[in-house]
């Protein structure tokens, strides 16, 4: 039965429940599924969201930012009224049958918001839309799966401990329920399941476990909201079975997804674990997307593309046999390439699923090409296949156009350029290609462009660019011959192999090749960028997502050219400035001592987001499939935050300085910031040639290690918060303190998504993006040192 517990000067009767210990095992049950549907909901939407926005890994940032602060917003703002709530656990249970019936609507609406918005299949979204698209559609999910972390702290001290320990053993039991739903996710749900199966199954479950969680004797439901609440849950548990057993979630998914592809006819749609493929068919021609972003077409392809793409390399080297292709080949490329007397042709996809949907729905192009005996097929990572490649290269040519993602600008960095190098004969040719416009360069174009070329030149000695009207093409080599070679030897190769072409004939090959088209690029790099694209600097990406933003979303073009001026040293000054009015203020007479554990706690949720971001970051950069590992990267920490949690929950009695214990938590944290760069930059050379499951355990050790952290911190914070005070008081307090310090978390994690993943990491890179996080914790340990002297001194 419900206790009679004292708020303030009030006695509140607390309705009656059963006996403590079934009571208690039911709530429990409904703890570790609120764990279980958040982590779930989360990666669920996450990956839709990354479809959405073509598979920019920098959005996981934002959209991870708005789940946070709108997870925030509920424990904080939406979670302390039960303080004021009668029927408290009727709230809870109302609370999650609204969570519940939000997420499948969410996927839907998640998948048709481009057609809302009124952008065409292909058309991309600036930054701007891609921060308000996902707060609106994480809304409703988010921020009631956040109230219910304070709705379930409050609800559960009245059954145990009225302290910290009952925060801490809910911030565990939530945990573990992330733990579990981040395994069931990975291994089975999203293997098996599409994503409005998985939302409706949660629904289902989330619904279920409400009306388990008010299962008494219908006759003993003595008032009308609980039996009201218990009538409801058996609703949406029957609608959603319903849905399950009959076409209703299938129905929900085929609609959606033919919104979001109209006016085209999606003829395929699968999830794999590289991302998302899909392909259109309009008035018989055929267009395959990658994540969003078209790939390639059939049976007509881009002529322009798929020549000039493909013949300018070949004709610059003078005995071109062995040809390495990276992804985009089929669909005419391939086809192109086969033209010269080449030997061998080594075509490397990354993802299987979409060389299955080539196949599926092929053309006389795509058969031919994919069939000669030339062409050697390799479902591969292309980096991870040039580490392991004996052979050596005439040619090496990458199909895409556009660093735009960390997967694509992994072909982009002065790594990959090293590498492709020392797999290349004397005389090979590297060729890239670049986003361009022989009429004018905007600033983002321009530092795109140039952060490239000095990164070519880092590694070759010999770099030459083809300028174009929509993509520039760049060709390095060791060889001087690449530079020496003019319109009359291409002209003369191109007629000695007998090329037969639709466009780049002589006199277009003489247009290509006119130096002012050279001396007009040159021009126009003037003033550009001198720094380089790297693995764990990806200033490509920032530079691709600048350009993408300011043709999609100008309002923030200035925003975007002054982020890529961030240095580590201005952050660092104001951090300092910003610690010092602090002190400040706190020294003349201002008491902010009740502001440093809050202070703490949200740097440590800036740390943690930072350590989950570098981890993926870091993951997409070395092997190049995130899009599944997000779960398992994700569970890695979780797992870490539950193990810290119970610890520490288990050893606060024990404690006898409690402040004392929490500075040296910080000061692992600053530590843990400092060694995190090092060991990912002194391995990645290792981690980056290899699949082997035991370096893959490494970012599964890094991510648990940064969880335990995080979880090690929160139950200590919330019972330094709570002190000094009387049993009473505490109790009164503690929904406030739980909702404000989880709020305080979440808030950093919010500011880390929003700046980590958009701005420090690709500009700041690996190294001092985490150097960021140990200035921030060595200025959380002087605010509560220094207040915490003024203290005992004032004492």
């Amino acid at each position: 039965m419900w206790q009679t517990a004292r708020v303030g000067s009030a006695i509140t009767p607390y309705l009656e429940y059963g006996n403590s210990a079934s009571s208690r095992l039911r709530f429990l049950v409904a703890i570790l599924t609120m764990g279980m549907s958040g982590i779930v909901a989360q990666i669920l939407l996450l990956r839709e969201l990354l479809i959405t926005f073509f598979g920019n890994e920098l959005s996981i940032g934002v959209i991870l930012a708005n789940w946070l602060v709108l997870e925030a917003a509920g424990a904080f703002f939406l979670g302390k009224t039960i303080e004021r709530v009668r029927s408290k656990l009727e709230a809870f249970v109302w609370l999650t049958l609204l969570f519940s019936a939000s997420l499948p609507a969410a996927v839907y609406f998640t998948r048709t918001w481009r057609d809302i918005l009124g952008a065409v299949p292909g058309e991309g979204l600036g930054f701007l839309p891609m921060v308000y698209s996902s707060f609106v559609i994480l809304l409703p999910v988010s921020l009631s799966h956040g109230a219910l972390f304070t709705f379930c702290c409050k609800i559960f001290a009245l059954h145990s401990e009225h302290d910290a320990r009952s925060i801490g053993k809910v911030y565990f039991y939530e945990t573990l329920g992330t733990v579990a739903g981040g395994i069931a996710l990975t291994s089975l749900l999203a293997r098996s399941f599409h994503s409005m199966q998985i939302a409706g199954g949660l629904a289902l479950l989330n619904a279920s476990v409400c009306a388990y969680v008010l299962s008494v004797p219908f006759r003993e439901l003595r008032n009308v909201p609980r039996r009201v609440s218990w009538v409801a849950a058996l609703l949406l548990s029957g609608v959603c079975l319903l849905f399950v057993l009959g076409p209703g979630w299938e129905t929900l998914d085929r609609l959606s997804i033919e919104r979001q592809w109209r006016p085209q006819r999606v003829v395929h749609y699968r999830n794999s674990i590289y991302g998302n493929v899909a392909v259109t068919e309009a008035d018989g021609q055929y267009t395959f997307f990658s994540d969003g972003i078209p790939l390639m077409a059939t049976p007509t392809p881009d002529i322009a593309f798929v020549e000039e793409t493909g013949h300018f390399p070949m004709l610059f080297h003078p005995n071109p046999r062995q040809v390495l292709v990276i992804s985009g080949g089929a669909g005419g490329l391939l086809s192109e390439i086969l033209k010269h007397p080449v030997e061998r042709v080594d075509y490397v996809e990354l993802d299987p699923a979409m060389i299955e949907a080539v196949k599926a729905f092929s053309a006389p192009l795509t058969q031919t090409e994919l069939s000669d005996p030339r062409v050697r097929l390799h479902h591969a990572d292309g980096r991870f296949f040039l580490q392991r490649s004996p052979g050596r290269y005439d040619v090496v040519l990458v199909g895409l156009s556009n660093p735009q993602d960390l997967q694509t600008n992994r072909l982009f960095t002065v790594e990959f350029f090293s590498l492709a190098l020392s797999r290349m004969t004397e005389d090979g040719i590297l060729s890239i290609g670049l986003p361009g416009s022989l009429t004018y360069l905007s600033e983002e174009l321009r530092e795109l462009n140039a952060c490239t070329l000095n990164s070519l030149r880092k590694v070759y000695p010999s770099v030459r660019v083809i300028p174009g009207d929509s993509r520039n093409q760049f060709l390095a080599s060791l060889s001087p011959e690449l530079l020496s070679a003019g319109e009359k030897e291409l002209r003369a190769r191109l007629e000695e192999r007998r090329v037969n072409v639709r466009l780049l004939g002589p006199e277009y090959i003489n247009y290509r090749l006119d130096s002012r088209w050279l001396g007009w690029f040159r021009e126009s790099l003037e003033g550009g960028t001198e720094k380089l694209n790297e693995d764990f600097r990806p200033l490509g990406v920032f530079y691709s997502l600048s350009y993408w933003n300011a043709t999609f979303s100008p309002a923030t073009q200035k925003v975007f050219a002054r982020l890529e001026r961030i240095e580590l040293k201005w952050v660092s000054i104001v951090l300092g400035s910003l610690l010092g009015l602090s002190l400040l203020l706190h020294f003349t007479g201002r008491d902010l001592s009740r502001l440093g554990i809050p202070l703490a706690i949200a740097s440590t949720g800036f740390g943690g987001m930072i350590f989950d971001l570098t981890l993926i970051f870091a993951f997409q950069a070395l092997y190049g499939y995130v899009f599944y590992w997000l779960a398992v990267l994700v569970t890695a920490f979780t797992v870490g935050t539950a193990v810290g949690s119970l610890g520490m929950t288990s050893a606060m009695g024990r404690i006898k300085d409690d402040v004392s214990q929490f500075l040296r938590i910080e000061v692992g944290i600053g530590l843990f910031s400092l060694a995190l760069p090092l060991i990912l930059l002194g391995l990645s050379p290792h981690l980056g040639s290899s699949v082997a499951p035991a370096l893959q355990a490494l970012f599964l050790g890094l991510s648990a290690m940064s969880g335990l952290l995080v979880g090690i911190e929160f139950p200590l914070a919330n019972k330094i918060q709570l002190r000094p005070s009387t049993s009473g008081k505490q109790s009164e307090n503690l929904s406030r303190t739980a909702g404000m310090l989880y709020g305080s978390d979440l808030l950093g994690g919010w500011l880390a998504g929003m700046l980590g993943g958009v701005v420090m990491l690709p500009v700041l890179g690996l190294l001092n993006t985490c150097l960021v996080v140990a200035v921030l914790k060595a200025s959380s340990v002087v605010f509560i040192v220094a207040s915490r002297r003024a203290g005992l001194r004032a004492g």
